[in-house]
């Protein structure tokens, strides 16, 4: 059995990383700040750490990616159209929030360039899908075993994701989440990047952005 557990990042912009685990193993997914909360869940877990899966690489999702990596020298995944954008602090926006005393996050490559295919690591099958709009490489995480998705910036619960930044499109990102997130059962629960959960079942009937 696949479970999840949320853990809500600081910052301004109030960031959900995901540890994602069965009996043995766990994902990491968009560790955005808090490295040092981050470790005392995988210990409180008691899981061991695989990878690290990123929806897309804007800074609030970036943050702790380096430090969990090196602590448990383990393998970054990230879209092949945002890869560059780790190294570059304008690309992953850390660049435009000097006022703020955000330091420019300039991060070593990612060992992996996903494919939109179906992955199995730690024992954990999912299916990785092109969800952009918000940022131009953003995907999703859909793990049929326990029926939920991980949409990153895509999808909110009641929401959707700003489209107004940098390779950000509003049509792309209704599409997106109409073709690979709506088509999903209703009852798959979906965990957004910001904010509570909630069920694609649920945001098709009352999303206002599709109704």
């Amino acid at each position: 059995m696949i479970e999840i557990k949320s853990f809500v990042t600081s910052g301004a912009p109030e960031e959900n990383c995901y540890f994602i685990y069965n009996d043995e193993s766990m994902l990491i997914v968009d560790p955005g700040n808090d490295g040092d909360k981050i470790q005392a869940i995988v210990t409180e877990l008691g899981r061991k750490p695989v990878a690290i899966l990123l929806t897309h690489t804007h800074y609030d999702h970036i943050g702790a990616v380096e430090e969990i990596r090196n602590v448990y020298n383990i393998p970054v995944y990230v879209s092949p159209l945002e890869q560059a954008w780790l190294s570059d602090p304008m690309l992953n926006l850390s660049g435009m929030l000097r006022h703020n005393d955000m330091p420019d996050l300039i991060l070593t490559p990612a060992e992996h360039e996903f494919e939109m295919k179906d992955y199995t690591l730690g024992g954990m099958t999912f299916k990785v899908v092109p969800t952009p709009g918000h940022s131009i490489g953003s995907v999703s995480f859909i793990f049929p075993e326990s029926e939920f998705v991980v949409t990153g910036d895509a999808l909110f619960a009641g929401s959707i994701g700003r489209s107004d930044l940098h390779t950000g499109n509003m049509d792309q990102l209704l599409t997106s989440i109409r073709t690979h997130l709506f088509t999903l059962p209703d009852h798959y629960k979906a965990y957004p990047g910001h904010g509570p959960s909630t069920t694609i079942g649920h945001e098709k009937a009352t999303n206002p952005f599709f109704n």
